[in-house]
């Protein structure tokens, strides 16, 4: 509404009920202003050297007296424009808009409190007008509010947040807004929308969930609501971002027991609204974020939900089985996240009880030849480590990951082999029935004769309880024991020892390297010199002068080095 139509609704009231209220012009008021200024400069001489440099009050003064005016004089109503011009300036003004803010917060609450926002029967049609006038200023200043969340100043963006549920509770104390309708009038529904903006801050976001989110039940239960209706209305990848850095923020329902009963507005009266329950909470939660999973969602987006997966997301579902079909459609994505659905699946498997038969020839399929090179062979140690930690697994299925592993070996790293070996050990000591496969001679890679024998062990099968893992032997093992890196060679050799120590601690070995074995060796002490040549060969590959009976190699058959004395 322009400043003319202002002028002409304060006009309105001036004609009836505004006669007996006492008016404050903007001039007297100034000239009451610089009045009382200049007795403050005679009653204090610093304060009078101060202002001789700047003899013009602040703008913040300004804005203060402007409160003033329009709370003790409806004729100044129409300063509020001007206050929200101010609070939009942004730009170089950061100081100006948060202070107008803050002032035109403080006013609308006054106002609302007082009851000048609120009509009745008995209102008068002049006084209806006003009423109106006031509640679409009210509505321009909370699209100011949402405005400054999408701003590039983290101080703006905690403000607007503050002023906004602030406005929202006085709304709902003083404008008769009841039970859902203060929820849906508009304010906190853009208020979420815009918290999972690309533009809002991650600060912000936290600020919300500690402050609000996780101390009052009505703000969590309409959060996750809002969040589930904007997500089904059809979203961007930006948006669905910020829903799952949102909802990530928040803490498990265990940890918020003591908060659950708190409400931010007033308890509702309703019984059909009263949400104070955790499986209303529940399910609400679990609607909001079957409304993500149900997006085609990128990778990055995935490895994130599944590493909240069971600490943040599984104890806010009722109905955990409904993840079953997001892990498996994760899994089928390869590499990284197929170990993380697996993550998730086991502890479904393990602390909801849930059966997927299928898992362990999962695993069991991720045990390729690229796994022991992959940057991500810490991570998959330490979950294959839990997979296979519980003793009630079939010995046949456990002989399948060992030989397995022992076979990856081969073509492994030193820095791998060092993880696997101790960890053959562990399996060995936690299933002693997989031991036959340490001392089956029969079925050795060479025989007596020195003949290659065929291994019973298939390569691939794709399924562990049909591999005949467990009727093979452990030859690769014993091949590791002559290994070219010394420290591979040592490791190898406790399969051939008594099984007398306790399990090695996988953590003291996932952080090898080459660079890491290689400073190993050189530090380590030598207990007996290395037997070195006493005398320096005059060739390399072929035969030294004198010896006339040795044969050439393969090498100096295929080159020829020439004859150089």
């Amino acid at each position: 509404m322009s400043t003319q139509s202002a002028h002409s609704i304060i006009s309105l009231y001036h004609s009836t009920a505004a006669k007996n209220i006492i008016m404050v012009d903007s001039d007297h008021a100034a000239r009451l202003k610089r009045k009382q200024h200049e007795q403050n400069l005679v009653t204090n001489p610093k304060r009078r050297k101060s202002t001789e440099e700047n003899s013009e009050p602040s703008i913040q003064d300004e804005l203060l007296l402007v409160e003033s005016q329009i709370l003790s004089s409806r004729s100044s109503y129409n300063k509020i424009a001007a206050l929200l011009k101010y609070s939009q300036s942004g730009g170089s003004q950061i100081q100006l808009c948060h202070t107008a803010a803050v002032v035109l917060c403080r006013v609308f609450c006054r106002l609302m409190a007082r009851g000048s926002m609120s009509k009745s029967k008995e209102t008068s049609k002049n006084e209806t007008i006003v009423v109106q006038w006031l509640r679409q200023q009210l509505g321009e200043y909370e699209e100011t509010l949402l405005t400054m969340l999408s701003t590039k100043d983290k101080t703006l963006q905690s403000l607007a947040l503050s002023l906004s549920l602030r406005i929202l509770k006085e709304k709902a104390d003083h404008l008769r807004l009841q039970g859902d309708l203060v929820w849906s009038s508009g304010l906190f529904q853009s208020l979420v929308k815009s918290l999972v903006q690309p533009e809002t801050f991650s600060d912000t976001r936290i600020e919300y969930m500690a402050r609000y989110f996780d101390q009052y039940t009505d703000i969590r239960h309409y959060t996750f609501r809002m969040l589930a209706e904007l997500i089904r209305s059809g979203t961007s990848e930006g948006i669905i971002n910020g829903a799952i850095s949102l909802l990530t923020i928040a803490q498990a329902p265990v940890e918020m027991a003591g908060a659950t009963n708190l409400y931010y507005l007033d308890k509702p009266a309703n019984s059909k609204t009263k949400f104070s329950q955790l499986s209303i909470q529940k399910r609400q939660a679990q609607e909001a974020w079957l409304a993500i999973l149900s997006h085609k969602l990128l990778k990055e987006q995935q490895k994130k939900i599944l590493s909240f997966l069971s600490p943040k997301i599984v104890p806010w579902f009722s109905k955990p089985e409904l993840l079953m079909d997001f892990l498996t459609s994760s899994f089928d994505a390869g590499g990284s996240i197929s170990l993380m659905a697996l993550s998730g699946l086991f502890h479904l498997i393990q602390e909801k009880s849930l059966d997927y038969p299928q898992f362990y020839s999962k695993l069991y399929s991720l045990l390729d030849f690229n796994i022991l090179h992959s940057k991500h062979r810490p991570h998959f140690s330490r979950s294959l480590e839990v997979f296979l930690a519980s003793t009630h697994l079939p010995a046949v299925l456990v002989a399948s990951f060992i030989k397995r592993l022992s076979r990856l070996c081969l073509s492994a790293p030193p820095s791998g082999i060092m993880i696997v070996i101790p960890f053959i050990y562990n399996l060995l000591k936690l299933h002693p029935a997989c031991t036959f496969m340490i001392h089956r001679k029969e079925n050795s890679s060479i025989n007596v004769a020195g003949e290659f024998l065929k291994d019973p062990f298939n390569m691939n099968e794709s399924d562990p309880m049909e591999t005949e893992a467990i009727e093979s032997s452990l030859w690769e093992v014993y091949t590791l024991q002559s290994h070219y890196q010394p420290q591979v060679a040592i490791i190898a050799k406790i399969i051939s020892e008594q099984f007398t120590k306790d399990l090695y601690p996988l953590e003291d070995f996932l952080d090898h390297s080459y660079r890491s074995m290689l400073d190993m060796e050189l530090s380590r002490d030598l207990k007996n010199a290395p037997v070195v040549e006493y005398e320096i060969p005059q060739r390399i590959f072929s035969r030294q002068p004198g010896e006339m009976n040795q044969k050439d190699n393969l090498l100096t058959k295929v080159w020829d080095f020439g004859e150089h004395t």
